[in-house]
């Protein structure tokens, strides 16, 4: 049975209010996050139950299919509720082999702009994040000329406000150093806690850190640790980790994806739960 009201509450980012649970729209696309769903009227349904559970924060991509989970999202629910808000990222495109090759020069990052517009029919994005690092995480070195290339597309009213992802700190600092952001999305979860002291420093600005892969990362070792927690609470341990995310910090917002109108009543469900001083206690430990 699904709480009340969504937990966690709502976050600002910029002038966009949303719930701190989200949903991220990457798993709506085929294999790989390659070509169209095996379900599309499954997928539809996802997205319908999003809006009708009262999430108003979906994170997308236009390189998520390519193309797909966006025209999904259009097909889905345009014309657009007011409360709802469409996140997605630039940066990155793919390859025929299913991979990531960056895409961060001006030319590719204006006409991921316009392909982002005209997928999700949207006359200005909400909130563009700038694709930064690879596959493996981040990769140190300067971001001036791609963000500053967003930076000229928010002027020209495209894009209302900007973020960052797969950052280190110094790229970070480097953004806020030319525009204001208002989210950071980051890989982060129990096991893989590099960026502890970023998600601190942002929630005394006020700057939203949005993880992907909450549960990815584990060892045997802590998988067990999350598993012993989870039992004990009669629990999923991906509904322990999503409610420990919400409680690391209030500047945490979560978008757990799925293509399951039952998996994302259970992931809501989850990330309510309750954890006591003991279950925080036993999870810090984890990847410490």
């Amino acid at each position: 049975m699904l709480p009340a009201s969504l937990p966690g509450g709502t976050w600002t980012l910029g002038d966009l209010t949303v719930t701190r649970f989200g949903y991220g729209a990457m798993q709506l696309a085929g294999p790989w996050v390659m070509g169209p769903p095996a379900d599309h009227d499954g997928a539809l349904a996802v997205l319908r139950e999003v809006v009708d559970l009262g999430i108003t924060h979906i994170d997308t991509s236009d390189a998520y299919g390519p193309h797909v989970t966006n025209r999904l999202i259009r097909e889905a629910l345009h014309p657009y509720p007011e409360s709802l808000h469409v996140v997605t990222k630039v940066g990155a495109t793919r390859d025929q082999q299913g991979g990531w090759p960056p895409a961060r020069e001006p030319e590719n990052l204006r006409r991921a702009v316009h392909e982002n517009l005209e997928n999700l029919g949207l006359e200005a994005l909400e909130l563009v994040n700038l694709r930064l690092g690879n596959a493996e995480g981040p990769v140190p070195g300067s971001l001036a000329e791609p963000f500053q290339t967003l930076v000229e597309l928010q002027q020209q009213g495209l894009i209302r406000h900007l973020g960052v992802s797969t950052a280190t700190a110094e790229q970070v600092a480097e953004a806020q150093s030319i525009a204001p952001i208002v989210c950071v999305q980051n890989m982060y979860n129990l096991a893989y806690r590099q960026d502890d002291g970023l998600v601190d420093a942002l929630a005394e600005q006020g700057i939203a850190y949005v993880p992907y892969f909450p549960l990815g990362g584990f060892s045997p070792l802590q998988s067990s640790a999350l598993s012993t927690v989870a039992a004990r609470l009669d629990a999923t341990p991906m509904s322990v980790a999503l409610a420990w995310l919400l409680r690391r910090s209030p500047n945490i917002l979560l978008i757990p994806g799925t293509s399951s109108t039952t998996h994302l009543r259970e992931n809501i469900a989850g990330a309510g739960l309750p954890l006591s001083d003991e279950d925080l206690a036993d999870l810090d430990k984890i990847g410490r």
